[in-house]
């Protein structure tokens, strides 16, 4: 679950393959769109907005959740896919 804004999921950094966006401010008011019955990885562009989405998803019962530590930045500096 990327929870950047639209501009940043489409931007320079991209997105992880298959992810779906949802930015932060969008999140509690569209929260019935992430699915409960599947592992959720919440991601921005660093980790802070993610680590903040994850808590949320959690208050909301959640409970197969990670947020990807170091967000898109670390994520690119690995050398993974987008």
């Amino acid at each position: 679950l990327d929870v950047r804004e639209p501009e940043e999921f489409e931007g320079p950094l991209g997105h992880l393959p298959g992810a779906r966006s949802i930015p932060l401010g969008s999140l509690a008011a569209r929260i019935e769109e992430v699915p409960k019955d599947q592992p959720v990885v919440t991601v921005c562009r660093a980790g802070a907005r993610s680590a903040q989405a994850a808590v949320l998803l959690r208050r909301a019962g959640f409970e197969r959740l990670a947020n990807l530590g170091g967000g898109m930045l670390r994520w690119r500096a690995d050398s993974h896919p987008v």
